[in-house]
């Protein structure tokens, strides 16, 4: 493992990448059922949503590997939310233009992201996309990703979860349930799906209380745990408030559709023929609209978890850059190949790196200015440390104070420097 991931040079262990790749797993989980409820507008059990369910794990595993073995980053890949709705609305309007079935429309459609991933992997390939990268001002990187999770904030805000009742729906929580004048309004509106609605307000701030408690005592698994906790207190609820077995579902539940199913429908099925059919002019647009929106949406999202995960230079550069933007263009053409939409470095990612250092004295410096000056300021903390005749007890610390994510002038960064001491 060592030698392959280099893990103590990332300052990381085994047991933490296991833990951490546990949390992102969770985190990301319901992508593997919402990818094919988007794609095949909820038609849960046909052929086609098993083809793009049996796809999103198969596509995402594949990315993840050379993500893994080519680039070694821990950036976990899967289809995109937000370009896989765009794909089911491309996919619809196919159905309108040309007057296919669903599955035939959505076979054409696929064609688009076979280009679009042909396109990537050519252009990683002559590290022209890692140049487009390079060339785009530092500040613009690094706010894609908070614009990406402002928009998944108001996803999860105004959507995330969608009950129905005999007067209609969805009701959402905080459209519909906190939006309501008083609780008897909000009762009135939603009928029998009230109870739900208010189980599920309390099982999603439960989870995020004990979240932020346990990630405030420095607990590694908040995430992990804060999920499990909200899964159990819905669990209870379903059985105990609502009457109904939580689990009753597994009885007939099928947890691996029928591999006949993705060969029938998404597996290698292209029609050019049917491609075609929406003009070429439609066809280009469409190839350049999902290219540039793949294009921001991996550049947001590598350059905003390297950054948070320390995993970036001095100037704000990611290593592997090449290799990680060519793990997406690999992601991307399997996820065409078996049936699904753009495969793209998912912001869920959640690095369990971080740990507390001893306690120790030590002698400190912070500085203004590049992290290039570090060395003449280790030099002045050695001449302080003969004079006053201490000596080193461990290795230095460093804690960067004000960086790329707060200014883009390396002149304007403060950075502390602490060196464990002990007096002769």
């Amino acid at each position: 493992m060592e030698k392959i991931f280099h893990l103590q040079e990332n300052g990381t262990t085994v047991r933490t990448e296991i833990l951490a790749g546990l949390t992102t797993f969770m985190t990301m989980a319901y992508i593997i059922a919402l990818n094919p409820n988007l794609l095949t507008n909820f038609d849960t059990g046909s052929a086609l949503w098993n083809g793009v369910f049996l796809a999103t794990c198969i596509a995402s595993a594949l990315a993840m590997f050379c993500m893994a073995f080519l680039a070694n980053k821990p950036f976990a890949l899967a289809p995109g939310m937000g370009l896989n709705s765009f794909f089911a609305v491309v996919v619809s309007n196919i159905v309108g233009l040309t007057g296919m079935s669903y599955v035939e429309s959505f076979q054409s459609a696929l064609v688009i992201i076979l280009l679009e991933g042909i396109v990537f992997l050519i252009l990683s390939l002559l590290n022209i996309r890692e140049k487009i990268v390079d060339a785009i001002p530092l500040g613009i990187r690094l706010g894609i990703s908070p614009a990406i999770g402002l928009m998944l904030l108001n996803i999860g805000l105004g959507s995330n979860v969608g009950v129905y009742s005999e007067t209609g729906g969805p009701f959402y929580v905080m459209r519909d349930f906190f939006g309501a004048l008083t609780p008897s309004v909000a009762k009135t509106n939603m009928g029998s799906g009230y109870s739900t609605m208010v189980l599920t307000v309390v099982t999603m701030f439960v989870g995020l209380f004990v979240i932020v408690i346990l990630s405030k005592h420095g607990v590694k698994a908040s995430v992990l745990l804060g999920m499990l906790v909200a899964s159990i207190v819905y669990w209870i609820g379903d059985f105990a408030v609502l009457g109904v077995n939580p689990f009753e579902s597994l009885s007939t539940a099928s947890f691996v559709p029928p591999f006949s199913d993705m060969v029938e429908t998404t597996l290698f099925k292209f029609d050019f023929q049917g491609f075609l059919q929406i003009g070429w002019f439609t066809a280009i647009t469409l190839i350049i609209t999902f290219c540039m929106i793949d294009m921001f949406d991996t550049i947001g999202t590598l350059v905003g978890t390297a950054s948070r995960a320390g995993m970036v230079d001095k100037d704000g550069n990611m290593p592997n850059m090449k290799e990680a933007l060519l793990s997406d263009a690999i992601g991307t053409v399997a996820g065409a190949c078996t049936g699904t939409s753009t495969v793209t470095p998912d912001e869920d990612e959640d690095f369990e790196g971080a740990k507390c250092l001893p306690e120790a004295k030590c002698v400190s410096l912070r500085y203004c200015g590049s992290h290039r000056e570090a060395a003449a300021q280790y030099k002045t903390l050695s001449r302080y440390m003969r004079e006053n005749e201490l000596s080193p007890a461990g290795f230095s610390r460093e804690v960067t104070m004000i960086d790329f994510g707060i200014t883009c002038d390396p002149e304007k960064f403060v950075t502390e420097i602490s060196i464990p001491i002990t007096e002769k």
